[in-house]
């Protein structure tokens, strides 16, 4: 780890191909246009997250995780705090969640972020498709308000 200690990682994730599901990469591409002149504030986008994010996650003092959600209603926000919870048996590196990368994090590095919340937008469709639903469109403005609003926190 020889990477400057970053005040905040944005971590999205998200197919831009599936519809709703593109919508870690464009709020990551919304975060970097609106904390590009932060240097504290760094955005990673990916179409899933993998263990070598672990890195990353250990060299920062907090980490935004975003991706869209099936389990959600469509449009609906939730920003909720990620506990580390340990991978079953084997390394599953297609469906590594936050909570995984947070515990493989401790593990490799022995660093933990202090805060690390989740947000999550419910999907409409993850059909094939580039543009959103009517739901996660409408929903767009005030998931950018909380990320503006959990970037700009001070850490506690």
């Amino acid at each position: 780890m020889n990477q400057a200690k970053t005040r905040c990682l944005i971590l999205a994730c998200g197919n831009t191909l599936c519809s709703d599901d593109g919508l870690g990469p464009w709020i990551a591409n919304w975060s970097e246009e609106h904390f590009g002149d932060d240097p504290g504030v760094r955005v990673i986008s990916c179409q899933q997250w993998t263990p070598d994010l672990a890195e990353d996650i250990a060299n920062a003092d907090s980490v935004l995780f975003l991706d869209c959600s099936v389990e959600s209603a469509p449009g609906q926000i939730k920003l909720t705090p990620v506990e580390s919870a340990a991978h079953g048996p084997g390394l599953a590196t297609h469906h590594t969640g936050a909570a995984e990368l947070l515990a493989l994090t401790q593990e490799l590095y022995g660093a933990a972020p202090r805060t690390c919340p989740l947000l999550t937008i419910g999907g409409g469709s993850i059909e094939l498709g580039e543009s959103f639903s009517p739901a996660v469109l409408a929903a767009l403005p005030e998931a950018c308000r909380l990320i503006e609003e959990t970037v700009r926190e001070p850490l506690r």
